[in-house]
C-alpha cells in the first residue's frame, strides 16, 4: 500500500515523517511509535540529534534558563546538572537528547539530510518531499502519508543585511562575522582571532550584537576567557533571580502561572486575581513590586544581582508583558550581570548597530557613535525555519503563512490586569498566525495529515511538547477530540487566539516567526497544557491537591507518562465491548 492510499486505511500502517530532531521531534516520533505507527522516520539536517542543543550548536558557558527538569521527557529520567546547582549546561542537554534517541529511536533517524519543496501529491492525498543528502549532494523525491514539522524557531538565523558578512566585506572589515548559532563550531576560530585582553590595553573588543540569553552567555564566556567584550542592544532580557533558589512549591508549581491572565479563566482563584480590584492589586504587587520596578530599588531581582538604580542593565523588557525572561536562579560570580557590573563586559544600551564603519575596524551605532571591533557576533535572533521547506504557494495553500489581521477584532478581554499595556508592535497589529493551537494549520485541520510541534513558547518545554505529541497522534488517529468541525471554524478559533496574544503580549509580533511563536503559552503554560488535555478528553490539572494546596503542588512529567494508556482506554470505551 502506498502513501496515497494510506489515508483510507488504518493510519498507523503507513509512512509518516517527522522533520527535526530537537526535543519536539524526538518525543513526537517516540509517541507515534508507541501508538503503533510503523512507518515513522525522523529527518534532520544536523549530524547529531538535539536541535539547538546538538553537539554542533552548543558552546562552553551555555546554560539553560530553566530549572532542572523543565526539559525532561517522561520516558527518561534527567540526570542532575554536572555543574551543580539546578541549571543544566548545554552539554547536559546534548547528552540527554543523545541518550533519549539511542534508547528509543534507534534506526529511525536519518542525519545530514535537508527537506525541500514539500508539496501535496497531485492526487490530493499524501505528500511529496525533495530530500537532499548534505554529504553527497544528491536529491531524491520521497512520498509520505503524513508530516509533522518539528524544526522549531531557533535554527534559521536572522541576519540583518547591513550587518551581514557581505556587508562587512564591502566595508573592508577583516574580522570574523558570525551568527550566534555558529558559535559552537567556530568558537576556536573566534578566540584565535582575538588575543586575550591582558596582552594589550589597545585591543578592540569582540562586539556582540543583541541583548538576549544567547548574547549574554556568549559575552560571559568570552569575558571569562580573557577577551575584551562589548554588547550592543536596544534592550536586555528580563530575568528572575534571588539569593537562594525558589522552593519547588513556588518555582515548579502552578503558582506563578496564576499571576498571569489566560485566554479563559478556569478557576475561582484566577477569576479573583484577574477580574477584581483586590485581585489586580495582588497581581500588581507580584509583578511590579518584585519583578519589574526597573526605576525603583524595590525590585528584588535587581537587588539580587546588585544592579545599581542608574545601571544600563536595568534597560530590560517587562517580564509581565514579554516572553524574553531568563530564570537566573542564584546569581553566579562569573555570570553576565556580575561581569557587566564589574566592567569586564561593556554594555551599550539602548543602541542599535546600523552598519560597519568606513575605517574597516568598527561598527556604527544609531546615535552617531562608532565602536571599534575585532570580531562581530550577531545574536540577532531567528527567522521562520518553515520558509525553506516549501514554496510560497504551498505555504499559502497549507496555511503556514501569517494572514492579515482583522482591523477591528470582535474579541476583547476586559481583565483589569491587562490595563495599561504597552503599545502594540506594528507587525503584531498587521499580522496574525494561522496555526490552530500552535499545532495544525487552520486551513488543513480537516485532513488530519499535517501538524507541527515545538512552535509554542513554554518555560516547561519538555512537558508541553510531550502533551502536544499525544494531541498530534490522537489527531492523526482520528480519535474523538474537541476540534473545530471545519477549516472556517478552526480559522475563527485561531483568530480569537491571535486577538488574545495581541492583547496579552502586544510587543511581540508572533506571526513573523510562527515556527517559534505559533502560540505563546509562556507564563500560563499549565493552563495551555490543560486545554490540550481537555481537547483529548483527558483529566487536566494533574498535580493534585485540595482546594487550598493545588496551586503549590509541584508539576512533574511523571503525571503524563501514561497518556498513551489513557487514550487507548478512552478509544476502547468509545468502541464498546466486543460482540
Amino acid at each position: 500500500m502506498s502513501a496515497l492510499t494510506a489515508l483510507a486505511h488504518d493510519p498507523r500502517s503507513e509512512s509518516i515523517v517527522v522533520i527535526g530532531a530537537g526535543v519536539a521531534g524526538l518525543i513526537t516520533a517516540h509517541t507515534l511509535l508507541r501508538d503503533g505507527f510503523t512507518g515513522v522516520q525522523l529527518l534532520t539536517r544536523d549530524a547529531h540529534v538535539g536541535g539547538v542543543w546538538s553537539r554542533d550548536h552548543i558552546y562552553p558557558g551555555l546554560y539553560l534558563n530553566n530549572v532542572h527538569g523543565e526539559y525532561r521527557l517522561s520516558p527518561l529520567e534527567m540526570p542532575p546538572p554536572t555543574a551543580g546547582g539546578d541549571r543544566l549546561t548545554g552539554d547536559d542537554m546534548m547528552q540527554y537528547m543523545e541518550v533519549f534517541a539511542s534508547k528509543f529511536l534507534e534506526g529511525r533517524i536519518q542525519f545530514n539530510v535537508e527537506v525541500q519543496n514539500i508539496r501535496r501529491h497531485p492526487s490530493g492525498q499524501g505528500w511529496l518531499l525533495d530530500v537532499q543528502d548534505l554529504v553527497s549532494f544528491t536529491t531524491e523525491t520521497r512520498e509520505y502519508a503524513r508530516i509533522v514539522v518539528c524544526t522549531g524557531g531557533c535554527s534559521t538565523p536572522r541576519v540583518p543585511e547591513q550587518l551581514s558578512a557581505n556587508a562587512a566585506t564591502n566595508a573592508g572589515f577583516a574580522g570574523p562575522v558570525l551568527h550566534s548559532i555558529d558559535c559552537g563550531p567556530r568558537l576556536d576560530d573566534l578566540l584565535a582571532s582575538v588575543a586575550p585582553e591582558g596582552n594589550s590595553e589597545d585591543l578592540a573588543p569582540i562586539v556582540v550584537i543583541g541583548g538576549g540569553k544567547s548574547a549574554q552567555d556568549i559575552c560571559a564566556y568570552l569575558a571569562n576567557e580573557g577577551r575584551k567584550v562589548s554588547m550592543v542592544c536596544p534592550n536586555l532580557d528580563a530575568f528572575t533571580a534571588g539569593p537562594k533558589p525558589l522552593p519547588d512549591f513556588i518555582r515548579k508549581s502552578r503558582l506563578l502561572s496564576l499571576f498571569s491572565p489566560h485566554i479563559h479563566l478556569r478557576t475561582v482563584l484566577e477569576r479573583f486575581l484577574h477580574t477584581t480590584w483586590l485581585g489586580k492589586k495582588i497581581v500588581d504587587f507580584m509583578w511590579h513590586g518584585l519583578a519589574e520596578s526597573s526605576a525603583s530599588d524595590k525590585s528584588a531581582y535587581f537587588q539580587a544581582m546588585n544592579i545599581a538604580k542608574d545601571s544600563a542593565l536595568r534597560n530590560a523588557v517587562s517580564p509581565y508583558w514579554h516572553i524574553r525572561v531568563n530564570d537566573e536562579g542564584v546569581p553566579r560570580s562569573n555570570g553576565f550581570h556580575a561581569l557587566a557590573i564589574a566592567g569586564t563586559i561593556e554594555v551599550h544600551t539602548p543602541a542599535y548597530a546600523i552598519g560597519y564603519g568606513e575605517d574597516g575596524k568598527s561598527v556604527k551605532l544609531d546615535d552617531g557613535r562608532s565602536l571599534r571591533a575585532s570580531a562581530i557576533v550577531l545574536a540577532t535572533g531567528y527567522r521562520s525555519s518553515w520558509s525553506p521547506l516549501c514554496d510560497d504557494a504551498t505555504a499559502e495553500e497549507l496555511g503556514l503563512t501569517p494572514h492579515q489581521a482583522e482591523v477591528a477584532s470582535a474579541y476583547h478581554w476586559s481583565y483589569p490586569t491587562l490595563a495599561h499595556a504597552p503599545p502594540i508592535h506594528p507587525d503584531a497589529k498587521k499580522w496574525s498566525s494561522s496555526i490552530y493551537r500552535g499545532l495544525v494549520p487552520a486551513k488543513n485541520i480537516h485532513r488530519r495529515d499535517f501538524a507541527v510541534n515545538g512552535a509554542c513558547v513554554s518555560p516547561n518545554n519538555g512537558y508541553t511538547v510531550e502533551v502536544a505529541s499525544h494531541w498530534i497522534s490522537s489527531y492523526f488517529l482520528a480519535d474523538e477530540m474537541r476540534l473545530p468541525k471545519t477549516p472556517e471554524g478552526a480559522f475563527a478559533e485561531t483568530e480569537r487566539a491571535a486577538a488574545w496574544l495581541k492583547q496579552r503580549y502586544p510587543e511581540i509580533p508572533t506571526a513573523l516567526n510562527t515556527s517559534h511563536t505559533g502560540y505563546l503559552a509562556f507564563w500560563t503554560w499549565p493552563q495551555h497544557v490543560d486545554d490540550l488535555l481537555d481537547d483529548m478528553g483527558l483529566p487536566n490539572m494533574r498535580s493534585g491537591g485540595n482546594g487550598l494546596t493545588w496551586p503549590f503542588k509541584v508539576i512533574d512529567s511523571k503525571e503524563i507518562q501514561c497518556l498513551k494508556e489513557e487514550r487507548d482506554a478512552k478509544r476502547a470505551r468509545r468502541r464498546g465491548p466486543p460482540r
